[in-house]
């Protein structure tokens, strides 16, 4: 086990995806099912029911997926493929992330601020730590969490992560251990490979922001 609660990779499942045809864990694939008018549904909590269709955390994929009718391929009936399903699955991703991070906090498992982040780090008591993607080269450097204590997670913008302390911005968040932490973790991978293939999230900076938040 990680210090995030979450079990090594090599003890995940696998699944293939049906657009690449690569066989990696659960955690780095998106799951659909079939809906009941026929439609492709992103099961992003992993928790619908139906027979699942795996397809990698990764824009081209989805787009591959949809545009070359895989979907039905791997159904084996006919799937309607909605538009702009890689941007619905981005924001449900980005929109689970933000909500798992505030259950979190208010469950005494997240904290943001410079100096409680870097007290959360310094004394080990940190299992993930969060950057925003629009902060500052210099600003993210202040504080690091070695690989080997815990993932630091990049993929959401300061707007985002400031959603789930209930303010307009945070640079610096950190994860305790608790079980909402590997949970945060999977669906921020998942929310980077996506987010990965068409760059950075959009900067949200403003005139009087500064780093120590």
């Amino acid at each position: 086990m990680t210090r995030g609660g979450r079990k090594r990779e090599r003890d995940e499942p696998i699944r293939r995806c049906i657009a690449t045809g690569v066989e990696v864990s659960k955690d780095r694939l998106i799951r659909f099912v079939v809906g009941p008018g026929g439609e492709a549904v992103p099961d992003l909590a992993g928790k619908l029911p139906g027979r699942g269709i795996w397809v990698s955390a990764d824009r081209a994929a989805l787009e591959k997926a949809a545009k070359k009718n895989l979907f039905a391929r791997s159904a084996k009936q006919g799937v309607t493929v909605p538009d702009g399903l890689a941007d619905t699955v981005e924001a449900g991703l980005a929109r689970r992330v933000v909500d798992l991070i505030s259950l979190a906090r208010k469950a005494g498992d997240a904290v943001t601020g410079y100096e409680k982040v870097k007290a959360w780090v310094d004394s080990g008591r940190a299992a993930a730590l969060i950057q925003a993607a629009d902060g500052s080269e210099r600003g993210r450097t202040k504080i690091n969490l070695p690989p080997e204590d815990g993932p630091t997670i990049g993929c959401l913008t300061s707007g985002e992560l400031g959603l789930s302390f209930g303010r307009a911005r945070a640079i610096h968040a950190a994860l305790g251990g608790g079980g909402l932490t590997a949970r945060i973790v999977e669906d921020a991978r998942r929310l980077a490979g996506l987010r990965a293939s068409i760059g950075a999230p959009a900067p949200e900076r403003t005139k009087n922001s500064h780093e120590r938040q």
